[in-house]
C-alpha cells in the first residue's frame, strides 16, 4: 500500500521534512510548519513571518 504523505519542506533550512517524521510541528496562523531539528525550530519560532515569506519566494 502507498503511503499517501506527502513531503514538505523545513522553512528555515529548506529541506524535505515527512509530517510524520518531523522533530516539530508548529501552528502559526492557520497553517502548521513542520521543522526538521531543535535548531530549526528555534529559529522559527523566533521570526515566523521572516521564513514563512522566503517559503513564497
Amino acid at each position: 500500500m502507498k503511503n499517501n504523505t506527502k513531503s514538505l519542506r523545513d522553512p528555515v533550512c529548506k529541506k524535505k521534512v515527512n509530517p510524520n517524521k518531523a522533530y516539530a510541528k508548529v501552528k502559526y496562523g492557520k497553517e502548521i510548519y513542520y521543522l526538521c531539528c531543535p535548531l530549526c525550530q528555534a529559529e522559527f519560532e523566533k521570526d515566523p513571518d521572516k521564513f514563512i515569506n522566503n517559503l513564497k519566494k
